[in-house]
């Protein structure tokens, strides 16, 4: 049976941590709208001024090389969040064809803050821009002004989980499709009506053939003392009868409050009683806000 989220504690009424494992990519230009249309995953020209989406950038096989929110800032202004582990290599796949477009991608050095809970919103300073986070946890990315962080960055990542979005980083660069870590069920992260961008035909066979798979899950299950906490990439294992089978690919995880939390993509068919275990864990599915199902 799997836990759900009330038989887990995760109410953070006023949390800002400063998101140092996060990046700001200006991207601007004339056809900014045009080149990312042509390379991301979401329909980059329905994003309307002051709106976001989380989407990917795949290679030509279908496999994410960068995971990101897109913000519009301007009509021919965006603002990219992205983990600092997929950098250098996820802005230099992204403006890989730029040099035949009027769009510019800069890094800047602002500091990214999270934000949690309904004190915390009601604390937000004007003029500071938000992004509010439409799926799980009242939760937002915010930058522009004065903060004074009063948490683990860590908890954002535990959030993440928790609400089922996923954390790609370095180690699983080029390793997995969007589909196999639930892009489809997230805010606009995939369009499949857009047309052509890099990896769509890996993205729409996923979809109209069935061939993926796979989809990302969360596992909780709690520890005493110290842990050993999975490495990113490596398989958990499940119990199949007396015997335990090595299984998945482990994006994160964290330890908090003696609990320990795996995010992991493995085959869609896993029954809900499954068990599982990795460092001596016994570990369990975790209801995620949203159903797997897709129209």
């Amino acid at each position: 049976m799997k836990l759900s989220c009330n038989q887990v504690s995760h109410a953070y009424p006023n949390l800002c941590v400063q998101l140092s494992q996060y990046r700001l990519i200006d991207i601007a230009g004339a056809d900014a709208e045009k080149y990312l249309q042509g390379q991301l995953t979401c329909d980059v020209a329905k994003i309307e001024v002051g709106s976001h989406t989380l989407t990917s950038h795949c290679d030509p096989k279908g496999k994410m090389s960068a995971l990101l929110r897109l913000y519009r800032a301007e009509s021919d202004k965006f603002v990219a969040i992205i983990h600092t582990s997929l950098l250098p290599e996820a802005l230099t796949q992204l403006k890989k064809y730029a040099v035949f477009s009027k769009v510019t991608f800069t890094e800047l050095d602002t500091p990214v803050y999270g934000i949690a809970g309904e004190e915390a919103f009601a604390k937000l300073p004007e003029n500071v821009t938000a992004l509010t986070l439409s799926q799980g946890q009242k939760r937002a990315f915010v930058w522009g002004g004065n903060f004074e962080p009063n948490g683990d960055e860590r908890l954002w990542t535990l959030m993440d989980i928790q609400d089922g979005v996923p954390v790609l980083l370095k180690e699983n660069q080029f390793e997995i499709i969007p589909q196999a870590a639930n892009l489809q069920l997230l805010e606009n992260a995939i369009s499949f009506t857009k047309g052509c961008y890099i990896g769509q035909e890996t993205v729409a066979r996923a979809k109209y053939r069935g061939a993926n798979k796979r989809a990302l899950f969360t596992l909780v299950g709690r520890f005493e003392g110290e842990i050993t906490l999975p490495e990113t990439a490596s398989a958990i294992e499940m119990q199949l009868g007396e015997n335990w089978r090595a299984t998945g690919t482990v994006l994160t995880s964290i330890a908090y409050e003696n609990t320990l939390w795996v995010q992991v993509v493995m085959n869609k068919d896993v029954e809900s009683d499954a068990q599982f275990r990795v460092n001596g864990v016994a570990l369990q599915l975790y209801e995620l806000p949203y159903s797997l199902e897709e129209n």
